[in-house]
């Protein structure tokens, strides 16, 4: 089962609060998804994830799975829920842009891409068709198309090339889609992606074949690798106003605290990126207030919480100068902290923005968080 019910919408902007039922949970959006690519959110527990970071939804990347476990122990397993033990929803990428990033060591023709393991540099071949079958092992919820994620810059004829090939695999998908069932007993979604570089005319033909291709949901692909921001929130704004209302749209590896409520405002439901994690191994954190960067000795006798306002177990238990001390001695539990912060914080910031949106006064909310969280402390 998916369903999408959007409640509510911000009186000043395209900012939109919904509900979105899925076989494995409940999903209020809009809605930050912390990114397993390994089956696990780097140093998280599952209970964590559940009970500190309150997420919703998490990530599963198909590329890496497919090489590591392999699909005979996923679906021994019963499918990633089976293997890692969660038991709310999840989403996987088709696994095109980690093809994308073996740019060196791929081909890409109309039948789909050869590319070389990263880790043992054995050849593989993903098609549209093959990589609904893995994602069908893995059993994500949501799975995506799959897509050419084009570079950034790039060329108007490759840009257009790559969208059009982009269209035809999706068609592939869907006729896939109808053709297979879930192995678990339970639904799984196609969602499609919007490509097309940042060129204002292939956006809006890409947007428009894929809201004609009528999928319970809708991604924007092909930003967040490199494009200024405007360009990001120009190309998503236009976007956002093609695609379907009733239906969730996903802005796919975006971004920063301020990108996200930039786009939350411009009608974009769901987000995932590394950001809160991969910074965080490095002590940078996220807060309310700006951000801070941990190692710097200004925090050395700084016994305050590492942030009193995040409702997150770790970031009252623990102190700046502690959390400071672990990130120094290299110690494994800094960057659990640092990690179970900046999720919790990322968690937190599309739950207010959700309440601001109910409550009606998100537009005027917005512009004062997003110079807050903007700020070096």
């Amino acid at each position: 089962m998916f369903t999408f019910q959007l409640q509510h919408t911000d009186p000043k902007s395209a900012a939109r609060a919904g509900r979105i039922e899925t076989a494995h949970g409940e999903i209020q959006t809009p809605i930050f998804m912390p990114v397993g690519t390994l089956g696990t959110v780097k140093g998280v527990h599952q209970r964590e994830l559940e009970s500190d970071i309150r997420a919703q939804i998490i990530l599963g990347n198909t590329y890496h799975l497919y090489l590591r476990p392999g699909l005979e122990i996923l679906e021994n397993a019963g499918g990633l829920h089976g293997f890692n033990g969660w038991k709310r929803p999840m989403l996987t990428d088709s696994g095109g842009y980690q093809v994308y990033s073996l740019s060196a060591q791929r081909k890409i023709d109309e039948e789909g891409v050869t590319f070389r393991s990263h880790i043992d540099g054995s050849s593989h071949t993903f098609t549209p068709e093959r990589a609904i079958d893995i994602q069908r092992i893995i059993g994500a919820d949501i799975i995506m198309a799959f897509d050419e994620c084009p570079p950034y810059p790039c060329d108007y004829e490759y840009a257009k090339n790559s969208m059009e090939l982009t269209h035809r695999w999706l068609d592939r998908c869907v006729k896939r889609m109808a053709e297979t069932g879930g192995k678990y007993g339970y639904e799984q979604t196609l969602f499609p992606i919007v490509q097309g570089s940042t060129y204002p005319d292939l956006r809006r033909k890409s947007a428009e074949t894929i809201a004609a291709a009528g999928q319970p949901g809708n991604a924007i692909g092909g930003l967040s690798v490199g494009e200024p921001a405007e360009a990001m929130y120009e190309t998503t704004d236009q976007v956002c106003h093609i695609l379907p209302k009733d239906k969730p749209r996903y802005l796919m590896g975006v971004g920063t605290p301020e990108n996200i409520l930039e786009c939350i405002a411009l009608g974009v439901d769901m987000f995932d990126c590394v950001l809160p994690t991969r910074n965080a191994r490095h002590g940078m954190l996220y807060t309310s207030e700006g951000i801070i960067n941990i190692k710097n000795a200004k925090w050395k006798d700084d016994f305050s919480p590492v942030d009193a306002s995040n409702p997150c177990y770790a970031s009252q238990q623990y102190s700046k100068a502690y959390l400071r001390h672990l990130m120094h001695t290299k110690e494994l539990l800094g960057p659990q902290i640092a990690s179970l912060h900046n999720l919790s914080f990322y968690l937190w910031l599309v739950g207010e923005a959700r309440q601001h949106i109910i409550d009606g006064d998100f537009a005027s909310w917005k512009e004062e968080m997003v110079k807050r969280v903007q700020r070096r402390l």
